[in-house]
């Protein structure tokens, strides 16, 4: 809105400079921010911008929050992960006062592409489920072009432990503070240093057995696993861990799935290795007399597999999206929003060993077209090219009236 004077109150982000740096535009053009800080990190990376810090418990977080609104007369809340406990409270004030609430996510089609919407993601998204809403907006959108750069993953893991190294003294400051994370950041440090010496010989265990994969004609399918503490595990699935995800995979394999076909199980690339999944796959394997068809790879190119696997199981992994872009057929175990007939196979996991079919590539070219253009904004959370990119492209969703989801069906 043009002339107009908003206030932004900043709540948790990830760990990089992208916030600050996100503040400092929307100051330089005259709107007002403010930061609530959780954390002696949260403090250290907002530097000498207003803020408040709070030190209670989340029991007196709601309250806080209703007397900060009030006082800085909040237009607009700006998050990462909108199911945080201590952002909970935060976008239910928010949304009962009608104020504006934007959150960040990762990608849905990474590595340049960040997510921002109102209200929510993932789960919580106000994407429609219908396909016909998709096909219709679609016609008046036209392909986005992609900027390109450098995504470092040691840049990423810098932030991170610099993060994580101050916040060592929570204990004294914000002494109630606890992690949305199912570890400590020392303990998921360990378990990464660990998983990471032994990473040469998994890589090359691995391409042995990714090449054997793609050479055969044998068909096979891809269950790439997910973290036990992402919110989409924890908050918007009907599992409790991914154990729970292999054992009824593998039940349901072994049953109905051809006697010729594999299923490869492969583990996610930030996973702290403090679960052998290699054990228990192949004990329940075992028990299930599959241990045969069973592979299970700590490193490889999910890409290069996509192209031939015979189908793809996720709970609700953006891996999906990849998959139906491949095109590759797939299955929902969790309902995420791209879980559409025409997307993701709708007759069930039993089935799906034996029935599976591609997806609809016109629909999901219509799909992600909309995608793009409601929920994606082109740039990055932790390079310096990146995180230009991001504010840039962020600005005018944040500064409109409207969301683009809001707005995307006026030209209809």
């Amino acid at each position: 809105m043009a002339g107009v004077t908003r206030s932004f109150l900043f709540l948790q982000g990830v760990n990089s400079r992208f916030f600050t740096t996100l503040a400092d535009a929307l100051s330089a053009l005259g709107h007002r921010v403010y930061r609530v800080n959780f954390t002696v990190g949260d403090l250290a990376f907002w530097g000498m911008r207003a803020s408040t810090s709070f030190h209670g418990t989340l029991a007196r977080l709601p309250a806080f929050y209703e007397r900060v609104f009030a006082r800085e007369a909040v237009t607009d809340i700006v998050l990462f992960g909108d199911c945080r406990p201590i952002h909970l409270s935060a976008i239910a004030i928010a949304k009962a006062r009608g104020l504006r609430v934007h959150v960040y996510e990762e990608g849905y089609f990474r590595p340049h592409w960040v997510t921002l919407e109102r209200g929510g993601v993932n789960a919580n998204s106000a994407l429609p489920r219908d396909p016909a809403w998709f096909k219709r907006v679609s016609a008046h959108r036209p392909a986005v072009a992609t900027n390109t750069f450098r995504a470092s993953l040691t840049t990423r893991a810098l932030y991170d432990m610099h993060y994580h190294s101050i916040s060592f003294w929570n204990f004294l400051a914000f002494p109630f503070y606890r992690t949305h994370r199912p570890a400590n950041s020392a303990l998921e440090y360990l378990g990464w240093g660990l998983r990471f010496a032994k990473m040469p010989g998994y890589k090359r265990d691995d391409a042995a057995t990714i090449r054997t994969l793609l050479k055969s004609n044998a068909p096979f399918f891809l269950l790439p696993l997910q973290l036990d503490g992402d919110a989409q595990i924890r908050d918007h699935s009907p599992f409790k861990n991914m154990a729970e995800v292999i054992d009824v995979v593998l039940a349901s394999f072994a049953v109905y799935a051809h006697e010729n076909a594999t299923l490869v199980i492969k583990n996610h690339p930030l996973d702290t290795g403090f679960v052998d999944f290699r054990k228990q796959i192949a004990l329940a394997a075992d028990k299930l007399a599959v241990r045969h068809r069973v592979q299970y790879l700590e490193s490889g190119d999910l890409d290069q597999m996509l192209v031939r696997a015979r189908g793809v199981v996720t709970v609700n992994s953006t891996v999906g999206l990849a998959a139906l872009a491949a095109p590759c057929p797939t299955i929902t175990l969790g309902n995420p929003h791209y879980n559409q007939p025409g997307l993701t196979f709708q007759g069930g996991l039993d089935n799906f060993w034996r029935e599976a079919a591609a997806p609809d590539a016109d629909y999901f070219a219509q799909f992600r077209t909309v995608l793009m253009a409601t929920t994606q904004i082109n740039g990055g959370f932790y390079s310096r090219e990146g995180i230009g990119l991001a504010v840039k492209n962020s600005l005018p969703v944040l500064l409109a009236e409207r969301s683009p989801l809001e707005t995307i069906g006026e030209a209809v």
